[in-house]
């Protein structure tokens, strides 16, 4: 036996209850994103933070109906995050198959990330699960300020445009007066 498969035996039945729920919370009123959806969830990954929310919670106590919005959350909210850098990063492949922007393009894929963004953050304020929502807010807010932080290291942004500001004002110099 795999040592994952070790791991995920005390909550084996409540990753297939996920499983299943996570499937089916997903239905959406465009004919596309369900494709894409169905596309994402059937080239799905481990489901290593799933898991451990769940382990967290058995370990805690007890596995309840917000363990499963919270693990469900974690895994949008991941799945949001690896499309969108994706898109960032034009890669256009992901686990060993076609990204979602070498499939349909940058434009679809953000939006599918933003989709499953939009719907963790639906699930915990339908439920009232502000504190989840605000765990999740902020760290949203540091995974995008970390990219941005990355960004700016590796091509020498210094927010008034592409390289730094004198390399960009001097550009702008030349091309105006030579």
């Amino acid at each position: 036996m795999l040592i994952l498969d070790e791991i995920r035996l005390p909550v084996s039945k409540e990753m297939k209850l996920f499983e299943e729920s996570f499937r089916s919370s997903m239905k959406s009123k465009s004919s596309l994103l369900d494709f894409v959806i169905n596309y994402v969830i059937r080239k799905k990954g481990k489901q290593i933070r799933p898991l451990f929310v769940f382990l967290t919670a058995k370990m805690l106590g007890n596995v309840t109906e917000s363990t499963y919005r919270a693990a469900s959350f974690i895994e949008l909210l991941h799945t949001a995050s690896l499309i969108h850098d994706d898109v960032v990063d034009e890669s256009y492949e992901r686990r060993g198959f076609f990204s979602i922007n070498a499939l349909w393009k940058s434009k679809v894929a953000v939006l599918v990330g933003d989709y499953f963004l939009a719907r963790g953050m639906i699930l915990a304020v339908d439920h009232k699960e502000y504190d989840l929502l605000s765990i999740v807010s902020e760290a949203v807010r540091e995974m995008s300020e970390g990219e941005l932080l990355q960004l700016q290291k590796i091509h020498g942004y210094d927010g008034v445009g592409p390289g730094s500001s004198s390399c960009y004002h001097k550009k702008l110099f030349e091309k105006l007066f030579n």
